[in-house]
């Protein structure tokens, strides 16, 4: 008999808050279990529902549990050696996927056909959409959602959101760019075909001032959909004086356009914004 989704969700709970329960064989095969729909993209952290992102805190519990039941070995992989409870996924060409030595997706992660892997990291809990660009040296962290079509520049950093169960992880929607040597962490959500240009820092308590209008708009947490967004400073009051701190800049929208690539580079050239 197949196990439901709800049947893993009760056991993983329940183990979740009772240690003891992960000595029993059935709880050990759910875990397992939850982290092989994960891998397969049957399973997600969080999904978009009705316009709302809803994380899903079990699935999160059970890579946490997934932890605790795993031994460290060591595993080659190419003439690599590594040492770690997680193994790293295979089967790429069965996929569609294209990954570049010595780009490495950890198991339980998932990335859909399309997606191409350069020397970059997914960890586990990640989903990745179709087509979408994880460039040279940009991670993606445990848990992040990754939409359709989106370019993480080289050197990006997504933040992973694995602890409290219950907290949003980053998620960055379709066509989304996301500029060189950015950091997006915190459960921040990049809407989409927003475009953030190199540097831009966002956590969950960053400034994101929209300086289009006549008064500044702040806000937080949140790079609305198809935002041009570069690095700003703003002051700040402290004991010791007035200082700059950092902040993001809205300075204009991308416009609508059929053919995306070509409203990507009106924009970049638009706004002088670097990549």
């Amino acid at each position: 008999m197949t196990t439901t989704a709800h049947d893993l969700q009760s056991l993983i709970q329940s183990a979740f808050q009772d240690r003891d329960r992960l000595k029993d064989a059935a709880t050990r095969e759910a875990i397992e279990e939850t982290i092989a729909r994960l891998d397969r993209g049957e399973l997600r952290v969080a999904q978009k529902t009705d316009g709302q992102w809803q994380v899903n805190a079990w699935v999160k519990e059970a890579i946490l549990l997934y932890f605790a039941i795993r031994p460290l070995e060591t595993m080659e992989v190419g003439g690599l050696e590594f040492h770690d409870k997680v193994p790293v996924k295979r089967d790429y060409a069965k996929a569609g996927v294209r990954v570049v030595p010595p780009g490495i997706a950890r198991y339980g992660s998932f990335l859909e056909p399309g997606v191409i892997l350069m020397p970059g990291y997914v960890n586990i809990g990640a989903y990745v959409g179709a087509g979408t660009m994880v460039d040279t040296w940009a991670t993606v962290g445990s848990c992040a959602q990754i939409g359709s079509g989106v370019h993480l520049s080289g050197g990006v950093g997504i933040g992973g959101v694995l602890e409290p169960p219950t907290a949003s992880p980053v998620i960055i929607e379709d066509g989304a760019f996301i500029g060189s040597r950015c950091i997006v962490v915190e459960g921040v959500v990049v809407e989409e075909e927003a475009v953030l240009g190199a540097n831009v820092v966002l956590t969950s308590s960053t400034p994101i001032v929209d300086v289009t209008g006549s008064e500044p708009v702040i806000t937080k947490g949140r790079v609305p959909a198809r935002s041009v967004v570069i690095p700003g400073t703003m002051p700040k009051d402290f004991p010791a004086g007035t200082f700059n701190v950092p902040c993001a800049l809205i300075i204009g929208q991308r416009k609508a356009s059929t053919d995306k690539k070509t409203s990507l580079n009106d924009v970049l050239r638009t706004f002088n914004v670097q990549i």
